[in-house]
C-alpha cells in the first residue's frame, strides 16, 4: 500500500513537472510573439525578487542591463503600438525579432535536459511566436482602417494585459494555461485566413487608390 501510495506519488510530482515545464516553455513563446519586451521585464522581477526560479539557461534575463535594455525598448514599444500605421511598421520589424527570441526563451525554459529536446523546444517554440505574432501584426493592420485611434490604445493595452496575465497563469497554473493555449491556437488557425483575405483586401484598396491619384499605369498625367 505504502509502496502505490510512493509511486503515485512520484508519478503526479512528474507529471506536475512536465506541465510546468511545458507551460512555461510555451508560454514564453506565445507571450514573446505579441510583447517580447514585457516579458523580459517580468520574468527578471520574478526572478529577482524571488518569485520564481528560473532555469540556468533562462537566469540572464534577471542581468541589471537585460532589463534596462528591455525596459527602454518597451518605454519605445508603449508608445510606438498605439499610434496607427506606426504599429504595423513597428510589428513587421519585430518579425525579426519576436520570432527568434521566442525560439530561444522555449529553449532556455526547457533546461539543461538534451540538446535535442532543446532544439525541438526551439522550433515549436519559435512557430509557436510566429502564429501569435502573425495575428497580432495582422489584427492591427485591420485595426488601422478605422478612422479613430482609440481602438489600438484598447488593442495595445489590452494585449499588455493578456500577455501578463498568460505568463502569471502559466507559471502559477500551468495546466490551465495549457487548456486556454490550446483554444488559442484552434482559434488562431481559424482566424489567421481570414485576417489575410482582409489584409489582401486593404493593400489592394491602397493599391487602387494610389494608380487612381497617379493616372494610368502609375504615371502622372500631363499638366
Amino acid at each position: 500500500m505504502e509502496n502505490e501510495i510512493f509511486i503515485k506519488g512520484t508519478y503526479m510530482g512528474a507529471l506536475e513537472q512536465i506541465s510546468a515545464t511545458l507551460a512555461l516553455t510555451m508560454g514564453l513563446a506565445w507571450a514573446s510573439g505579441i510583447n517580447l519586451y514585457a516579458i523580459l521585464l517580468m520574468l527578471g522581477f520574478l526572478a529577482n525578487t524571488g518569485n520564481i526560479i528560473l532555469p540556468l539557461d533562462l537566469q540572464i534575463v534577471a542581468d541589471p542591463m537585460i532589463m534596462t535594455a528591455a525596459g527602454l525598448m518597451y518605454f519605445i514599444e508603449f508608445f510606438a503600438d498605439k499610434v496607427p500605421g506606426v504599429d504595423t511598421g513597428w510589428d513587421a520589424l519585430h518579425t525579426f525579432i519576436r520570432i527568434p527570441a521566442g525560439a530561444m526563451l522555449a529553449a532556455g525554459a526547457i533546461g539543461d535536459l538534451n540538446p535535442v529536446v532543446e532544439i525541438a523546444a526551439a522550433i515549436m517554440g519559435g512557430g509557436l511566436a510566429a502564429g501569435s505574432h502573425a495575428t497580432k501584426a495582422g489584427t492591427r493592420v485591420l485595426i488601422n482602417t478605422s478612422p479613430e485611434p482609440f481602438s489600438n490604445w484598447f488593442a495595445s493595452v489590452g494585449e499588455d494585459i493578456v500577455v501578463i496575465g498568460a505568463v502569471w497563469a502559466c507559471i502559477n497554473h500551468p495546466v490551465v494555461f495549457l487548456i486556454a493555449l490550446v483554444c488559442f491556437i484552434a482559434l488562431m488557425i481559424w482566424l489567421l485566413p481570414r485576417l489575410w483575405k482582409g489584409i489582401k483586401k486593404v493593400f489592394s484598396l491602397v493599391i487602387n487608390l494610389f494608380n487612381r491619384d497617379n493616372g494610368p499605369a502609375g504615371i502622372n498625367p500631363p499638366q
